[in-house]
């Protein structure tokens, strides 16, 4: 059945399930337990409101939701429903398990059901596009069971990565509901359309599931995936209604608009009924260990979550820990394996984890043990935060802030999707995002969830998206529209570089390799790195390219399974990194060095005497060392320099400057300068999250006491992705609102002299040194004095920035502005950067 199904229709036999406010009270029972809940908030249950199906749904189609349990529909269902029936493209933005599948499928299978009466049994057909395999896949399973009672009239399949090739072509050519992703369609897809033409010109649906996913480079590369999807459906007479399912957001229909190039109408009125939902906010305690520069070190987020996971499994309660990387994912089951096998060995085995990276069997294993109550507890990462119908959990750990609010109340609305009541704990990390969140609560609930921030425009995007498009179809003057503004500058350049050819009236694709190929739309960049089992061969897993520097340099830790590898060799030629298995005690963390020069600056205003800029950057980053942490404690127990190459990158950047008598009237000296710099640095990468839809490693920062290019002290925040991503501008945009709120987290913190929930950063190559807390304090206060009443821009579209030449992977380097000598009076301090040169005299 469809995912939202079981929200609609009450398990056939009594099931006891534990009071919410009864599991948190057990949690909170152990020993100084109590003290560590910050906050609860208490959600009440909520009433559905119904209404009827409209008239044009196949009376087939609502017999076969009727005989699912769903008599009858919920108010946003029914008018989702209308809009697609009309031909309006529209975007169902509404709670977790408030039926969203539902919504966009009646009017899916009414027109397949309308399509199998053509001659050819294929007279329409839908393409259902998800950010995640694992979703196609259990999407494919609802849509099977609900589509049962209409025969073959429905029939859907998967189509990725997975698929056997003997299946595929079957598919091409009977299928008329096809799952599949992004990935997928842009790279299998797009470039054999021709092999695709009878599904393409039968297109009447596009379903785009879980749209707040489609953000920063990622979502700017599917916006122009989905473009040219339109530019080949009008090829072959097709115009397909796009019906969009997302997680509650702000303006969705703007979102929606940005990602399909379409008007979008916005259904957002959540109709659905609701359980009650406990929400608590968890600060794990100081430990007696010391971190860097002797500051207070909190119990990791890590080691609190298995413990919570642990408890709750010990009580029977069917539990899903969010865990924000793949190797905490793995840490998070395997300490709890640990620790209920002291207790019961049998409780051991009902403990898993699951994340991006395993093999296709290992998944789906996984999936159905979830499925059956096989499992009671998993640690994930976000693979499983999306609409994976893992119904029947009793709670949800979220394991440090996932970086927007839309994240989180997705991932805490995994657990009660029964309609019982369900628990929801954020465990906060030892940062200054999640510790000011745990002690403003009003951030959380009182506040809207954030905009979706993608940038289609983005040159370093649509590039290679010009290129593949030309490769399907010559490019001719009336695709430029549908691609935007940027498309006529950029075709010259392609041109100039020998991607494309112009030829009479249209542009055509020259190389023999496959246009593409020239990206990677996840962001990553480059062929991903196979991780081998040095002994045996295995292929464990993969990672991206653009994280191979930093997880599977040599000597790093990799866990996979349960199981704890060393990494022995990378080899960046061939993508393979050589593991063997291993049982340190210590975790690794890569530390870099950074550099950032101007390239232009598009738009700047006066900050009192200092200045607030946003545009174009240049940023070296070379990855110098790594540190050996002790498991649980966080402690450091060495470094280890490594040697490899530098990698440089165009992007955009936010940056701000002071001035000698800014420094003056904060009392900062010349001894301090640095350090308050630095800290103010650190602590507004990590609250730009709460502002821009970005984690803390999407975006860098350097900061610097007298710049080359600015010729004064100066904190730069750039964001990660070439081209950029949108956070940068976002920042600029919300600037007074995001430095406010930065130096509120440095001040409001009880530490003495800095530590990690307020300056100190994970990723800071420099050892956290210098660092002065109360200098960045008083820097960020007299800064705030000088700040403009109003946002810089004036409300509505941001001004357009001056682009960069784009670079598409494989084509030669642009010319860039020469940078400037870094001579400065005292090295820079990037987040994320080495021990500093001596300084210049």
């Amino acid at each position: 059945m469809a995912k939202n199904h079981r929200t609609d229709r009450p398990p056939a036999e009594p099931v006891s399930r534990p009071e919410p406010g009864a599991v948190l009270h057990r949690l909170a029972s152990g020993p100084s337990r109590a003290a560590r809940i910050t906050h609860t908030e208490h959600l009440p249950p909520r009433e559905g409101r119904h209404a009827v199906w409209p008239d044009r749904i196949r009376s087939e189609v609502i017999a076969a939701v009727q005989a699912a349990g769903v008599e009858h529909p919920w108010a946003h269902q029914a008018q989702a429903a209308e809009h697609a029936l009309d031909g309006d493209s529209v975007v169902v933005a509404t709670g977790t398990a408030s039926g969203k599948s539902l919504a966009y499928l009646t009017p899916v299978l009414t027109a397949l059901l309308d399509g199998s009466e053509a001659p050819n049994g294929r007279g329409a057909t839908a393409l259902y596009l998800a950010p995640t395999k694992a979703l196609a896949a259990d999407q494919w399973r609802s849509v099977k069971e609900l589509s049962q009672p209409l025969g073959n009239s429905v029939r859907p399949a998967v189509y990725d990565g997975d698929t056997p090739f003997e299946e595929r072509e079957w598919i091409r050519q009977y299928a008329n509901y096809v799952l599949t992703n992004p990935d997928m369609l842009h790279r299998g897809i797009l470039p054999s359309h021709p092999r695709w033409s009878s599904f393409l010109k039968s297109l009447k649906y596009v379903v785009i599931d879980e749209v707040h996913t489609y953000r920063g480079v990622f979502g700017s590369h599917v916006a122009q995936v989905l473009r040219r999807l339109r530019r080949l459906c009008a090829r072959y007479g097709a115009s397909p209604v796009f019906l969009l399912a997302s997680a509650t957001a702000a303006e969705p229909s703007v979102a929606a608009r940005r990602l399909t190039g379409l008007p979008v109408v916005e259904v957002a009125d959540d109709a659905s009924p609701r359980g009650e939902l406990v929400f608590a906010l968890w600060e794990p305690p100081l430990t007696e260990m010391q971190g860097e520069k002797g500051a207070p070190v909190r119990r990791t987020a890590t080691a609190e979550t298995a413990d919570l996971l642990t408890d709750l499994t010990v009580q029977g309660v069917r539990s899903v820990a969010f865990v924000r990387s793949r190797r905490g994912a793995e840490l998070v089951a395997v300490i709890a394996q640990e620790r209920l096998a002291e207790i019961d060995r049998s409780l051991a085995r009902r403990v898993a984890a699951y994340r991006g990276g395993y093999l296709p069997e290992e998944r789906r294993a996984l999936e159905q043990a979830l499925h059956s109550g096989e499992l009671l507890g998993l640690a994930a990462t976000t693979a499983l935060e999306l609409g994976i119908d893992v119904s029947g959990l009793d709670a949800v750990i979220i394991a440090g802030y996932p970086g927007t609010r839309a994240s989180l109340w997705q991932q805490a609305g995994r657990a009660g999707r029964s309609g019982q009541g369900a628990l929801a704990v954020l465990v906060a990390r030892d940062d200054p995002l999640d510790t000011f969140l745990v002690h403003h609560p009003e951030a959380l609930f009182d506040q809207p969830v954030e905009s979706t921030v993608l940038d289609p425009d983005n040159p370093y995007v649509l590039a290679p998206h010009l290129c593949a498009a030309a490769a399907e179809m010559p490019l001719t003057d009336d695709d430029l529209a549908l691609f935007g503004p940027e498309t006529a500058a950029l075709l010259p350049q392609l041109e100039a570089a020998k991607l494309l050819r112009r030829r009479t009236k249209a542009w055509h694709w020259t190389r023999r390799e496959r246009a593409a190929d020239l990206t990677d739309i996840r962001g990553g960049g480059g062929n991903p790195v196979q991780i081998v089992e040095s002994g045996t061969g295995r292929l464990l897993g993969t990672v991206d390219a653009g994280a191979a520097h930093t997880t599977v340099h040599e000597g790093a830790v990799h866990l996979h399974q349960g199981r704890t590898y060393l990494v022995r060799s990378l080899d960046l030629e061939d993508s393979v990194a050589l593991v063997e298995e291993a049982n340190p005690t210590y975790s690794t963390v890569a530390r870099d060095t950074t550099a950032v020069s101007v390239l232009e600056t598009d738009v700047e205003v006066p900050w009192g005497e200092g200045r607030l800029c946003y545009g174009s950057v240049e940023v070296t980053n070379q990855v110098v060392s790594f540190l050996r942490r002790r498991l649980i404690t966080g402690e450091v127990l060495g470094e280890t320099k490594l040697d490899l190459p530098p990698r440089t990158l165009r992007t955009r950047a936010v940056w701000w400057t002071v001035t000698e008598d800014q420094l003056d009237e904060a009392r900062i000296n010349p001894e301090i300068l640095g350090g308050a710099l630095h800290a103010a640095e650190h602590a507004s990468i990590g609250m730009l999250p709460l502002f821009a839809t970005c984690d803390r490693w999407d975006i860098g920062g350097v900061s610097i006491p007298l710049h080359p290019d600015t010729l004064l002290p100066t904190v730069f925040v750039y964001d990660g992705h070439p081209g950029g991503a949108g956070f940068a501008e976002r920042a600029f945009h919300t600037a007074r609102a995001w430095l406010t709120a930065t130096r509120q987290a440095i001040a409001a913190c009880e530490c003495d002299a800095g530590c990690p929930s307020c300056i100190q950063s994970p990723k800071c190559g420099n050892g956290n040194d210098p660092l002065h807390k109360r200098g960045a304090v008083r820097l960020l206060t007299v800064l705030l004095r000088g700040a403009p009443e109003e946002k810089p821009e004036a409300e509505g579209e941001p001004p357009e920035p001056a682009r960069q030449d784009p670079v598409p992977e494989g084509a030669a380097q642009p010319v860039a502005k020469e940078a400037a000598p870094q001579v400065t009076t005292a090295p820079p301090i990037p987040e994320g950067a080495g021990p500093p040169a001596p300084p210049v005299p």
